[in-house]
């Protein structure tokens, strides 16, 4: 019963983001990708340690940057590159790779079973989110290709580590130290290769509070949650539900129409969901891993 609470939880999270793309062609100046990323970060960040007035210690300064460029600065660079060079389609297929990649970086990392069953579920999620968002006519592109599966491998080492290295402090406080790192590491990059931000409307003004505190803040809360209480392999599928959450505000926001080809897309994705947390609950799942040991919280 506590796991699936955990699972439902942590569900939560992608299924907020679903609906960046959204937020962001609605309401946001749009050509300001790295401006964007850090904006969506930085304030965040630092509300959160304002609120939880705690710095990290020791190693934990190294593994924030660390863990800050993985989840955020890297992985939403790589993001809105590959968007915009890229068919969306396209691109959240490209990404859709990350579940395969969280499982071989579980299995070299923190010693996780590969099981055959979890690959099938991450392979059935591919196919699920190619025949939801993947049109006939989209372009390939090399470089967006790269981006997209550089995206993919960072957020995926991301997700692995905060595993691994899981402090003595609160998801909050986690969250907070890493929203922040990885905004600052976004700063000059953004002041550097992108125009300043013309005045910001009041909708520009939502836009950004949505995405820094309801998409950012409280959605990666929620996801550090589940990484410090369940694997790796059974939070990354849940990724799949960012994908259809936005095709279906598409349909009921913005008056997109579904085919009959998307609607299977979505029983797929769903059903490889399941699947995955399905793959967990084998009889071998209960057998101990270096994973289902305490953390050691490091206090330098």
């Amino acid at each position: 019963m506590r796991r699936n609470f955990d699972l439902l939880l942590t569900a939560i999270a992608p299924a907020i983001w679903g609906s960046t793309y959204l937020v962001t062609t609605e309401l946001l100046p749009a050509g300001y990708p790295l401006t964007v990323a850090m904006l969506r970060a930085l304030p965040a960040g630092l509300l959160l340690l304002g609120v939880v007035r705690r710095l990290p210690r020791g190693i934990w300064w190294s593994r924030s940057l660390v863990l800050g460029a993985l989840n955020f600065s890297i992985f939403w660079w790589m993001l809105f590159m590959s968007a915009y060079r890229l068919p969306g389609g396209v691109a959240a297929t490209v990404g859709a790779i990350q579940p395969l990649i969280v499982i071989m970086l579980a299995r070299l990392l923190l010693g996780s079973r590969i099981r055959g069953l979890s690959i099938m579920a991450a392979l059935a999620g591919i196919v699920g989110v190619a025949l939801l968002i993947l049109t006939p006519q989209a372009k390939l592109d090399p470089v967006g290709i790269a981006a997209g599966i550089g995206g993919a491998v960072s957020m995926a080492a991301g997700t692995v580590l905060s595993r691994r290295w899981r402090p003595d402090v609160s998801p909050l406080t986690f969250t907070a130290w890493q929203l922040t790192a990885g905004g600052l590491l976004l700063l000059p990059f953004a002041i550097m290769m992108e125009p300043p931000l013309p005045f910001p409307t009041a909708a520009n003004l939502l836009g950004f509070a949505y995405l820094g505190l309801i998409g950012a803040a409280l959605t990666y809360i929620l996801w550090f949650r589940g990484l410090s209480r369940l694997e790796p392999s059974v939070v990354s599928p849940l990724g799949f539900l960012s994908p259809t959450t936005a095709v279906i505000l598409g349909w009921w926001v913005l008056d997109q129409q579904l085919s009959p080809i998307q609607f299977l897309g979505i029983a797929i994705v769903l059903g490889s969901v399941w699947l995955s947390q399905r793959a967990q609950q084998l009889p071998s799942a209960g057998k101990s891993t270096p994973t289902d040991r305490p953390a050691i919280a490091l206090k330098r």
